[in-house]
């Protein structure tokens, strides 16, 4: 753990969630993941090893409690009241980062493992049947094995799968994981997408008409960007 050698309340509470990942799993735990796995796929690019580390961190910290179920055979994670308290923090960080550091969608910004498990947890699911839904994506300029996606509704509960999970498909979307991205977070809309060419929908008429209805967005995405020519202070920049 870091140390800045300072009784500051800022710097203690640094000290224990300014490393990195940290605050990740906290927005995890959040957004309502519980188990090692569920954690895992929200973090996709962080080691096992260093998760452990980091959920013992917190736990020996109060900020979160490790509980075994009763058959023994799995651990579930949950943010205490300490932790909890962190929302708005966590909230208030991802409103900041949206419009002044928002991404220009670069390669190592696109990650399809990370964008489905998004999608999959805020998807509308009162917006599609009660039976089962399954939903395909496509994205054909991902690498190789994170190229196709499923998302399997039933009464409300989601499962993502990177396997062909055997069912009929209710309603297909082809287009780029950039493009994607793009439309999760705002950038552009599925109307602009399909008027450009660059999302094709194919399946159920009723599926396909309501998109924007069950498909959502990022919690984020109507964070606009910071105005143009003012810098991060909100200074108005200096034009050279």
């Amino acid at each position: 753990m870091i140390r800045y050698g300072q009784y500051c309340p800022i710097a203690k509470a640094l000290e224990l969630l300014a490393e990195r990942w940290t605050l990740l799993i906290v927005r995890e735990l959040l957004m309502g993941s519980r188990r090692f796995n569920d954690l895992r796929r929200g973090v996709p690019l962080m080691a096992p090893s260093m998760m452990s580390q980091r959920l013992r961190t917190l736990t020996e910290a109060g900020i979160v409690l490790r509980t075994n179920q009763p058959s023994g055979r799995s651990t579930e994670y949950r943010l205490t009241a300490a932790g909890q308290e962190l929302r708005p923090l966590i909230d208030q960080l991802g409103t900041w980062g949206q419009r002044w550091s928002r991404s220009r969608m670069s390669a190592d910004d696109l990650d399809a493992s990370f964008l489905m498990w998004d999608i999959r947890r805020n998807l509308r699911t009162d917006h599609l049947p009660r039976e089962r839904t399954t939903i395909a994506f496509d994205f054909p300029d991902a690498r190789k094995g994170m190229q196709h996606w499923w998302l399997v509704s039933d009464h409300g509960e989601v499962d993502l799968c990177l396997e062909d999970p055997g069912h009929e498909v209710d309603v297909h979307l082809t287009l780029s994981l950039q493009a994607m991205t793009q439309i999760w977070m705002g950038d552009l809309t599925l109307n602009q997408a399909r008027g450009k060419g660059l999302l094709k929908v194919f399946g159920s008429p009723h599926l396909t008409r309501t998109l924007s209805d069950w498909l959502g967005a990022s919690p984020f995405a109507h964070i606009g960007p910071a105005a143009p020519g003012r810098d991060s202070r909100g200074f108005e920049a200096v034009q050279r």
